[in-house]
């Protein structure tokens, strides 16, 4: 009997501790998918540092290359061409001949104005010796005034008509002299679209450009700067030059002047470079990235645009404090350079701004810190 009890009161405890663990493992369980429940409620977030901007930044644009002289050379009288004597890649020198034009209508005008010439001279020297002598015999009353008057004005007719032979005559010796075409500077020959026997017109309007020469010695780059940065442009600013046929190699270029006025079609700011090309090394016409070098104007703070939170108050930015809460910031936006941008109010450098904030996240809220912060910046 005695020992029936035993085992019943053995069955008894053993039935309490087995009620007692489960009753513990249900309540552990159920505060762990309470404690889960809880962590799943808390955002995840991910954070990069804030940034203070350099004492200076780069901004690279697009630049086109222009010689530092081009002339376009079309003929000043009409004719047939000649000859030529210089092709594309030459060098040539100011007055070189470039061509020759042959043009016998103008020579024969020129030769027919001589003679014209030749013959007011001698009728203006009978007339200007008659006119002396008249006005001689004039106080013998040989001859009457009105004769005297006669051979005076006719000697004045003769003369201007000598004045008007010799203007002709420089006009086609002028017309004469655009039969060879010369350089009007030092220069490159960069284009010859004409040949031996072409028919020429003189003029822009009447055909094609014989010639074009450039002046390669230097050239001239042309860049649209954005309106952001127009008012940094000063003759301070230091331009590098980075062309795809050198890789790997700058060149220096200087400021010469800018339009200091914005183009309204693309509110961009035409600015002309200068660089030195006494090798030849550069070809005008071709295409450069143009480096700036350009102090900030209001230095501010760095940061990705996707941190920005757009709210009924303005603009915020949300960092997180040690202990990993949420702060809330009222910022002053800058610059916008697409996948960054600049903030001027509200941010020290330094600080843990959230990426991609919820858009529920509120002042004060804890968060948790991804373990893959992929985005943080050191």
């Amino acid at each position: 009997m005695a020992k029936s009890k035993w085992l019943i009161a053995v069955f008894l405890l053993l039935a309490v501790i087995l009620a007692g663990w489960g009753i513990t493992a249900r309540v552990q369980k159920k505060h762990a998918l309470g404690q889960l429940a809880n962590d799943a409620t808390i955002p995840v977030v991910s954070f990069v540092t804030a940034k203070k901007e350099p004492q200076s930044e780069e901004v690279i644009l697009p630049g086109s290359v222009a010689p530092a002289f081009n002339a376009t050379i079309y003929a000043r009288t009409n004719g047939y061409l000649k000859k030529w004597y210089v092709d594309i890649g030459d060098h040539v020198s100011k007055g070189q001949v470039l061509a020759e034009i042959d043009s016998p209508e103008i020579d024969q005008q020129l030769l027919q104005a001589k003679a014209d010439l030749m013959a007011a001279e001698a009728n203006n020297k009978i007339a200007q010796t008659l006119a002396h002598r008249t006005r001689a015999l004039l106080p013998s009353s040989a001859v009457s005034q009105q004769s005297s008057d006669q051979a005076a004005s006719d000697a004045n007719a003769r003369a201007s008509t000598v004045a008007s032979n010799q203007a002709n005559v420089q006009r086609l010796e002028q017309l004469v002299s655009f039969e060879e075409i010369r350089a009007p500077y030092d220069g490159i020959v960069t284009t010859r679209n004409t040949d031996i026997g072409h028919l020429i017109n003189s003029g822009s309007n009447n055909g094609p450009e014989l010639f074009q020469i450039a002046d390669i010695s230097w050239l001239r780059i042309y860049v649209q700067v954005p309106q952001s940065y127009a008012a940094s442009i000063t003759p301070k600013v230091v331009a590098e030059l980075h062309f795809p046929e050198y890789p790997g190699r700058a060149f220096v270029a200087h400021l010469v002047n800018t339009a200091h006025a914005l183009q309204p079609e693309n509110r961009t700011l035409l600015v002309q470079l200068r660089i030195d090309n006494q090798k030849g090394e550069l070809f005008p016409g071709g295409y450069t990235e143009v480096h700036f070098k350009i102090p900030p104007v209001n230095p501010g703070i760095s940061i990705p645009a996707s941190a920005l939170l757009f709210r009924a108050e303005g603009l915020q930015v949300a960092t997180l404090t040690p202990d990993r809460h949420v702060k809330l910031h009222d910022i002053t936006q800058g610059r916008d350079f697409g996948t960054d941008v600049e903030i001027l109010k509200g941010l020290e450098p330094n600080e843990p701004v959230i990426l991609n904030p919820p858009a529920a996240l509120v002042d004060g809220q804890k968060v948790r810190v991804s373990s893959q912060n992929s985005h943080k910046r050191s």
